[in-house]
């Protein structure tokens, strides 16, 4: 071995330098007898091994860092228990197409079906690559390392282009140790990074600009595909050009700043009166990047959210399962939102030069924001404690500045904000969607920290939720991130409590002993950030929030803030089909106080 050491390298060590051409600067991941082979080779490396106490934490942390970077992150997990840990986080990479790719460890090809440490093998021997088929794009298992080099390839290509999402590279452990010459390495040097993304030829374009100038009410319909795209500067100049107000999917937050004169704001269960009933009103909707979700569309229902049929629908993605999958499509176009965007800008200016205006949209929305503020203000300045969310939210914004990203979770922090917080620069805003995950929020502001270090990132997170994973602070102390994590806490399970209440006039289950204002031996949040070396603080006081926030912004040290919060229902003009589950022709809201 020594002798062929000298004539090469091991696959481990052709991985790192694999992943170096690639300009990947962060790995995460936790150790395990079947990866070290890959730590050792990264410790010589300039690539930054992020370790975490929980693989959870490290999914998570990676998906952030890929929304951020708008490239593939790069997790390195052991087998078995290390892998169904990182599923979740993985998972829900999936859901929002964040690219990602998961190396994993397994057990020696020689050892397959004789069940050795950690096997999974109950209906197939070394079956634990199967675990992921159901949420990854591809699932490789390398059983010649002399295919490495091609099925990392292969694995970025397809975690990157089309719809982005993760991909599962699983290597037995006997197989990082084999020494193999640099030429399958070498074949693919020189091979493109990234593909040329698919767009729309004149013709198309002109058909669809055409339509929207005809239509007496477009309303532009965008989700997190534009994000994904990056193409938030292309959609501006489109509905600058063209007039169009515009909707937005909760992925599709932050698409725009929430200030422009156009914006009408998030669709469906949680929308508010103006972006439901212009969407009802649409005689033409220009939907991007969107897959029309159940909780943007208020589960389908015709009258809440989209009269579709009726409103007649142009739709634009880059996955051709997404056009038409929820609603009828007059014009289905497969291509990416960015180069997609850039052709119908240069076209609507040649068929219609001088755009369109609609002062009087524009002073309506302009009308609703006033009015909404207004009928929300008491909220919103309340000096009640513990705490009424609207107010939490309001001094988080006057707290931030314009660039923060925020990361969210689930509850308030994700449907309040998605409400009625402004994003004031596209995509600082980080939410899990599809998969809706409690606890993607603080290991998430890891992810973001590392990809935008000179951002403040703050992670909006119920104590549900920042309950799940706290051990991240230990990660944040150790690598000294100015994460602030804002914990609103409620002392409960709170949407699900509200739920429970409202149908069952009970909350089994649901909350915690105590209060929100008085927990009853429940867990210190600010005990515990300083038992992990962090800052924490704990709120006596509704006005102390501000002034905490601040300093703990301008303290660059991880902070956690125990923010006790009343438990008041989001509120919303749309409709969630569970209600007609729970309470069958009855009229019960979403939530209960």
């Amino acid at each position: 071995m020594d002798g062929a050491k000298l004539d090469g390298k091991t696959v481990a060590e052709h991985i790192v330098d694999f992943l170096e051409r690639r300009e990947i600067k962060h790995v995460f991941g936790l150790c395990g007898h079947t990866n070290i082979a890959v730590l050792a080779a990264l410790a010589e490396s300039p690539i930054d091994f992020v370790t975490v106490r929980h693989e959870q934490i490290a999914s998570h942390a990676a998906d952030a860092y890929a929304r951020v970077t708008g490239k593939a992150s790069v997790v390195l997990s052991h087998l078995s228990p290390g892998l169904t840990n990182c599923a979740t986080g993985v998972a829900n990479a999936a859901l929002d197409c964040i690219p990602m790719v998961v190396i994993a460890g397994d057990i020696p090809t020689h050892y397959y079906g004789k069940h050795p440490h950690q096997e999974v093998n109950l209906h197939a021997d070394a079956a634990q690559w199967e675990i992921y088929r159901p949420f990854v794009k591809r699932a490789w298992r390398v059983d010649r390392a002399d295919l490495m080099a091609e099925i990392l390839e292969k694995a970025f290509h397809l975690a990157e282009s089309g719809q982005p999402g993760p991909v599962l590279v699983n290597v037995p452990m006997d197989i990082f140790s084999e020494v193999i010459p640099s030429d399958s390495f070498d074949r693919i040097r020189d091979n493109t990074r990234a593909l040329k993304k698919p767009s729309i030829d004149d013709e198309t374009a002109r058909e669809i600009v055409e339509a929207l100038a005809k239509a007496e009410n477009p309303v532009a319909y965008v989700g997190g595909g534009i994000l994904l795209a990056q193409a938030s500067e292309e959609l501006r100049e489109f509905v600058d050009h063209m007039g169009l107000p515009v909707a937005h999917s909760l992925m599709g937050k932050g698409a725009l700043r929430d200030d422009h004169p156009l914006v009408l704001g998030m669709t469906g269960f949680w929308g508010t009166e103006l972006v439901n009933q212009s969407c009802l009103n649409a005689d033409y909707i220009f939907a991007v990047g969107t897959r029309f979700k159940e909780a943007d569309c208020s589960s389908w229902y015709p009258g809440y959210t989209f009269n579709i049929p009726g409103s007649k629908v142009i739709h634009i993605d880059i996955e051709p399962q997404e056009i038409g999958r929820n609603y009828p499509t007059e014009i289905g176009v497969v291509a990416d939102a960015k180069a997609a965007l850039r052709v119908l800008n240069r076209v609507a200016r040649e068929m219609y030069p001088d755009g369109f205006k609609r002062p009087t949209l524009e002073q309506n929305i302009a009308g609703f924001r006033t009015d909404f503020k207004a009928r929300n203000v008491e909220m919103a300045t309340s000096s009640a404690f513990p705490m009424m969310p609207e107010r939490i939210l309001a001094d988080t914004r006057k707290a931030l500045p314009e660039d923060a990203i925020i990361t969210t979770d689930v509850g308030w922090n994700k449907n309040g904000v998605g409400q009625q917080f402004d994003i004031l620069t596209p995509g600082s805003i980080l939410t899990p969607g599809g998969f809706a995950t409690m606890g993607f929020g603080p290991p998430g502001a890891i992810g973001a920290k590392l990809a935008a270090p000179d951002c403040v990132v703050l992670s909006l997170v119920g104590d549900g939720g920042f309950g799940q994973n706290p051990s991240m602070l230990a990660t944040a102390v150790e690598l000294d991130l100015g994460i602030i994590w804002l914990v609103m806490n409620n002392n409960a399970f709170g949407t699900i409590a509200g739920l429970q209440k409202a149908h069952y006039g009970l909350t089994y289950g649901t909350t915690f002993p105590g209060s929100a204002a008085a927990p009853a031996n429940g867990p210190g949040y600010a005990d515990i950030a300083r038992a992990y070396g962090a800052e924490g603080h704990r709120l006596s006081a509704a006005d102390e929030l501000l002034p905490a926030l601040e300093a703990a912004i301008a303290s660059g040290k991880p902070t956690v803030l125990d923010v006790p919060m009343i438990n008041n229902p989001t509120p919303t003009t749309g409709h969630w089909n569970i209600l007609d589950i729970y309470s069958p022709d009855k009229e019960v809201s979403h939530v209960a106080t």
